[in-house]
């Protein structure tokens, strides 16, 4: 995970309070949570106006006044003087007529916003509040075309004896629109940082619960680049029709083969050569649905597609105020499908029905879908630069972890670390995941730097955590994948460790170190080798735990893509503006003699054999197998690896390269994802045993043997011989007797050229012996 504290733009509103609207009470005042058929209650009505809006001079001076008061507020921060540059917005938009409503007490729960009997009920969290107000603005239509989310916003001053339940303000209005009405809400309490409170009444929030968020509409939009973040709802739109034979894969963990993704980046070149209103999105993904198939996996895992602001690094000056946010491990809502990945900036009632369609079309294709999931951190980073846009002003001490002094704890990177495991964040979480199994139909979760979630609300470790077993057991959750990445920036490394109840997966960072450096030739790494392509038992052989609960990856988002593990030493990260600061250090790679691009063609082959190796490996180890998106061609950042921060060619596919490659490194890299999933001695649920494994090797001990071959038993008779040689020199080997009435097939052998490299029927007349060339693997099939 990336550290990027993210940047505070300032926001100056003007507002006028033009009058106090009355309205008739028949209830008895008593404080409880009410239903469709209350009474209406007294509520304070504000209007936001625009100076323009007004001619007299009183008017004028009101808006001046408030105006200063607001900038004034923007640059001190509870009489901390902020060292950048204020960034004024402009004013609100007048409304041009008064909404006559009737307004009710409301209800509790649920949490968010609903439709009840007596019409839209508004319901959030705050414990430390002094008092809360809801800010809507009307639809477009009724509040003019400016496009700007809070123009013409209507204030509505929640009164604590009438519109609060326990810690939950509530409000029910009667005749507000069912869709498309935009809302925040200001809230205010005590100015403690000492005692973890930041509230900020000048700054309109996100509601937590929202499900829909209206922001910018299209991806990057520099011209937009101070927009707002509000909630919205759409009460109006038809259900969606999954269709009358639908149904989910509902693959086996066993047999999964994972395709980590990026929703944007997957079709956003335009080699791509898709219409420019699909590129980058979740139609996008569609369209590209046959090039999965031919690949061969059967899940994707996308990297995060909750609401994130993908220009925060631009909101003020700073060394990455070039960058755009690609990967979006910076969460502003955790309910809301990401409104710019929609086409033709759609906006967010468009994105969450085509996040539908899409997983509907992967669905249908056979492919599961699992969402990487950030519980770890929010988008409103430290202290120092905060970007306050909902769980800050809402009530920090509740949301985010703190020491004794009412300051941030840091054990994500990001500045901030969600309290995980109080019992409101946990019940947020629980609910956010619900809602992406029962309204979006996913199939699971990859959790980011899930050791988080393990802490206690003092940050210290915890042996049970309530979060990490609510989850597994959960009845909505119980046919869903769930995988931790078990550690965080707070150095709880829980990889085989994380408390699982026998339901969670790991992604298995031993697996990829080991493989790294066995495949590259470092010494004594042969055993560690043997036990990760086996199934990890060291790790995972507990309890009632699996092979397939060890995720194995040598690639992932974070990190060198495969390419640039084989042809860099060392990391370039230049571009990110962090000094070189940023990224992992410890990458296990090898440039096969020369440090980035190449003309020598000894070093190409080597470094095209290299790929092969690693992904061979991959894909015969027990466990569930992960690759990058991008891998399958060869994708290459040129050595930065950290690249959050582009988008660009760094991080989209590049389907021109694909075109190129698919004759030899993607034919290469298909056929051994399929013949995975046609052979089942790779996917045991169970952990390998002596007449499942035979090892061809008397020679454990010596730290300077790189070379390793073991047989995988069928109980029909078809055997697999597998020997990877990382020495310099060639090895020969004397192969095992295959069964009665067989004789070995050459399936695989890294070192010859397309199409010889792999031969799906296999090769005959391998003969007894076999002679390995350096830096290459071998495959070879019992067939009769």
């Amino acid at each position: 995970m990336l550290h990027h504290p993210l940047l505070c733009a300032s926001r100056a509103s003007t507002q006028c309070t033009l009058i106090a609207s009355l309205f008739s009470t028949g209830d008895n005042g008593v404080r409880t949570s009410f239903t469709g058929n209350s009474s209406a209650h007294a509520t304070r009505l504000n209007l936001s106006q625009q100076a323009s809006g007004n001619k007299s001079d009183t008017g004028h001076k009101m808006l001046s006044l408030t105006k200063d008061r607001a900038k004034d507020k923007t640059t001190n921060v509870y009489g901390r003087r902020a060292d950048e540059r204020v960034l004024e917005e402009e004013a609100s938009q007048v409304l041009k007529t008064k909404p006559s409503w009737k307004i009710f007490p409301g209800q509790a729960f649920p949490l968010g916003v609903s439709e009840v009997d007596n019409g839209i009920n508004f319901s959030i969290f705050s414990q430390h509040a002094t008092s809360i107000t809801l800010c809507l603005a009307l639809p477009e239509d009724e509040r003019g075309s400016s496009g700007t989310p809070d123009s013409g916003m209507i204030e509505l001053a929640l009164d604590p004896h009438l519109n609060k339940t326990g810690d939950i303000w509530h409000i029910c209005i009667e005749d507000l629109p069912r869709s498309n009405v935009l809302y925040g809400y200001r809230i205010d309490g005590p100015r403690d940082w000492g005692k973890g409170h930041r509230f900020d009444s000048s700054i309109v929030l996100v509601d937590p619960y929202a499900k829909l968020i209206e922001g910018r509409r299209h991806f990057g939009d520099t011209s937009m680049k101070l927009s707002k973040f509000l909630g919205t709802y759409d009460f109006d739109g038809l259900p969606f029709d999954w269709g009358e034979n639908y149904k989910p894969p509902n693959i086996l963990e066993k047999d999964l083969v994972i395709y980590e993704m990026n929703v944007r980046a997957f079709t956003a070149d335009e080699s791509s050569e898709l219409d420019d209103n699909i590129c980058g999105s979740y139609l996008g993904v569609i369209e590209k649905i046959p090039h999965l198939l031919e690949l061969g996996i059967n899940a994707v895992e996308l990297l995060p597609v909750f609401e994130f602001d993908e220009l925060e690094f631009q909101r003020r000056p700073n060394p990455r105020d070039h960058l755009i946010n690609s990967w979006g491990y910076s969460t502003i809502n955790f309910f809301a499908p990401m409104s710019r990945y929609a086409c033709a900036g759609g906006g967010p009632i468009k994105a969450s029905w085509e996040f539908k369609q899409m997983v509907k079309a992967l669905h249908s294709a056979g492919i599961e879908v699992i969402l990487d999931v950030v519980y770890n951190h929010t988008n409103e980073a430290d202290d120092a630069n905060p970007y306050t846009t909902s769980f800050r002003g809402i009530d920090n001490k509740v949301y985010y972890m703190l020491d004794n002094d009412g300051q941030l704890l840091n054990f994500s990177g990001c500045g901030n670390t969600l309290n995980c495991n109080h019992p409101v964040v946990m019940e947020l979480i629980l609910d956010s995941l619900r809602h992406w199994v029962t309204e979006y139909h996913v199939d699971g979760f990859r959790f980011d730097l899930a050791s988080v979630l393990c802490r206690g609300t003092d940050g210290s470790p915890l042996n049970a955590p309530p979060l990490v077993r609510a989850i597994a057991k959960d009845a909505v959750l119980s046919r869903c994948k769930i995988i931790a990445e078990p550690w965080d920036c707070g150095g709880l490394y829980l990889v085989g460790r994380f408390p699982n109840w026998d339901r969670w997966a790991e992604w298995n960072g031993k697996y990829r170190d080991d493989i790294r450096r066995f495949i590259k030739g470092d010494s004594g790494m042969k055993g560690s080798f043997a036990t990760r392509v086996a199934g990890s038992s060291d790790l995972y052989r507990v309890n009632k735990r699996k092979p397939y609960h060890s995720i194995n990856f040598i690639i992932a988002h974070d990190g060198f893509t495969l390419c640039d593990l084989v042809s860099y030493n060392f990391k370039h990260n230049d571009a990110n503006g962090e000094g070189g600061n940023d990224g992992c250090n410890d990458n296990f790679s090898w440039n096969c003699g020369f440090e980035g691009e190449t003309d020598d063609a000894s070093i190409r082959a080597l470094r095209s054999r290299q790929m092969k190796n690693f992904h061979l490996a991959l894909m015969i180890s027990q466990g569930t197998p992960m690759m990058l998106m991008g891998d399958e061609y060869g994708h290459t950042r040129n050595g930065n690896n950290n690249t959050y921060g582009h988008d660009n060619a760094k991080n989209h596919f590049l389907w021109g390269q694909l075109e190129a490659r698919r004759s030899d490194h993607f034919r290469f890299f298909s056929n051994v994802i399929r013949f995975r999933r046609t052979h089942d001695v790779f996917n045991h649920d169970y952990f390998l045993g002596k007449n499942d494994i035979t090892w061809h090797e008397d020679n454990w001990a010596n730290p300077d043997s790189k070379f390793l071959a073991f047989t995988l038993h069928d109980t029909s008779g078809g055997d697999i011989y597998l020997a990877f040689n990382a020495h310099d020199f060639f090895v020969k080997v004397m192969l095992p007797t295959p069964p009665t009435k067989r004789r070995w097939f050459r399936v695989v052998d890294t070192n010859l050229k397309s199409p010889d490299d792999f031969v799906p029927d296999g090769v005959p007349g391998t003969g007894n012996s076999y002679n390995i060339a350096p830096f290459s693997s071998i495959l070879l099939e019992a067939k009769p």
